[in-house]
């Protein structure tokens, strides 16, 4: 990793925890956001909601209450998914939030909501077009018209150059109107759509020299885990609705940031009928197996038409927060601990300051190997109360249990059966 890479990247690997926002004309459907390709619906067909879009509900400042209180510190916004429709106020299309009843710059709002509330603000935009009349359809994997034999005669008259100028056109614009932007979230590449095909390195280099210091994933191209990655490879990985086996490094050995992106239920944009949501208590668990393995969580939430979001999701993260309240110092600013992983559990860590968060309370004292004559002092996180770290074994049992550090907690219950985490204070950093 560079030097400007690692400066770029520091908030980013600190604040370890965002929301990410998938919203526009799909919510009234209200069948995810993939309704258009998954039901092969024309421009035509889907007109009818562009005449409609009316957030009549829409706060952005309660959003970004919601996240402040969930422990995030970024959000991640949709200004245009793959149906080509733009929250924000571009010169560069009619398609716009501004021309519909809405009436307005949608992204303008979720900006300055954001900013007040103290969170970073994150763009996501979509590399893929439904819309725009230069973007392939007939052969195109991922179009909504892809085989339409109807539109296969007007493949030959687009300009895919003019839809690229287009796309840096449109990221110019976001990056010039709105202040200061944290992160810029493309998706996404595919087969030969890839890298040069956006004229990737073109794109970035003019990123860089409005806003240097800008996060960018990796959903351009390019190889990021490479010991010369191009310069549109980005500054993080992106998995996507799973967490990595473990750490993710480059060629190099050395750790390289990422950032799971995960849904709540099981779709992304507003699905009315979709009430798989995930337990807070799989979140919060979610969200300590990232920063144990050096990554962070991004926690998607679709607003409905009337743009709110919906109350299944604000539960569960009413929740998060709760447990966040206490325990965000086992979050913020860790990383992953050179201490192997336990069995009832996972470590971050801080400087010398260690946390466990045990998960499953056994039977007995709470083993902790290779930290015994390591362990300055020991305590509950969320309250402060001391937690008794001596060894209770002796005889025969020592030989077994030497290079074991033992957590006695009184109860055989867990203070909290979500996460209890205990903050180890060591005598050195591990």
């Amino acid at each position: 990793m560079t030097t400007e890479h690692l400066k770029r990247t520091q908030w980013f690997t600190h604040d370890r925890f965002g929301l990410f926002i998938h919203w526009g004309l799909y919510a009234i459907p209200a069948r995810g956001e993939w309704v258009r390709n998954n039901e092969r619906m024309t421009n035509e067909d889907y007109e009818p909601y562009f005449e409609q879009f009316n957030p009549v509900r829409y706060n952005p400042r309660a959003w970004a209450r919601a996240a402040k209180q969930a422990g995030m510190k970024y959000a991640v916004m949709t200004t245009k998914h793959h149906d080509g429709f733009c929250l924000f106020d571009s010169q560069l299309t009619d398609y716009k939030a501004t021309n519909t009843p809405a009436g307005r710059d949608l992204i303008r709002e979720y900006v300055d909501a954001f900013r007040a509330e103290g969170l970073k603000v994150g763009f996501y935009y979509s590399l893929i077009d439904w819309h725009h009349p230069d973007y392939p359809a007939y052969d195109d994997l991922h179009h909504p018209l892809r085989g339409n034999e109807a539109y296969k005669a007007t493949e030959a008259q687009k300009d895919f150059d003019r839809y690229t100028s287009y796309m840096h056109g449109q990221v110019r614009e976001l990056l010039t109107n709105y202040g200061t932007v944290d992160i810029m979230w493309f998706d996404f590449s595919y087969e030969q759509m890839t890298g040069g095909k956006w004229r990737a390195t073109e794109l970035v280099t003019m990123m860089r020299s409005i806003q240097p210091d800008i996060v960018i994933d990796n959903r351009l191209g390019g190889n990021l885990l490479s010991a010369n990655p191009e310069i549109y490879a980005g500054d993080f990985v992106s998995p996507e609705q799973i967490l990595p086996a473990k750490g993710i490094r480059n060629e190099a050995g050395e750790a390289v940031p990422w950032e799971a992106c995960i849904t709540l239920n099981d779709h992304w944009g507003y699905h009315a009928h979709d009430h798989n949501y995930k337990l807070p208590c799989q979140v919060i668990r979610g969200l300590v197996e990232c920063v144990s393995k050096n990554g962070n969580l991004l926690l998607n939430v679709g607003p409905n038409a009337n743009g709110e979001i919906p109350h299944e999701s604000l539960v569960i993260l009413a929740e998060i927060g709760e447990w966040m309240a206490y325990n965000s110092d086992s979050i913020y600013g860790c990383a992953a601990s050179s201490v192997e992983k336990p069995e009832w559990g996972r470590y971050t860590q801080c400087g010398n300051k260690l946390y466990a968060h045990i998960l499953d309370r056994g039977i007995g004292p709470i083993a902790l190997p290779g930290l015994a004559g390591r362990v300055r002092s020991a305590r509950i996180l969320a309250d402060g109360s001391e937690v008794n770290i001596t060894t209770p074994w002796n005889g025969t049992n020592q030989a077994v249990f030497q290079d074991c550090l033992f957590i006695n907690l009184p109860s055989v219950q867990l203070p909290d059966k979500r996460d209890t985490v205990i903050e180890l204070v060591l005598n050195e950093t591990v």
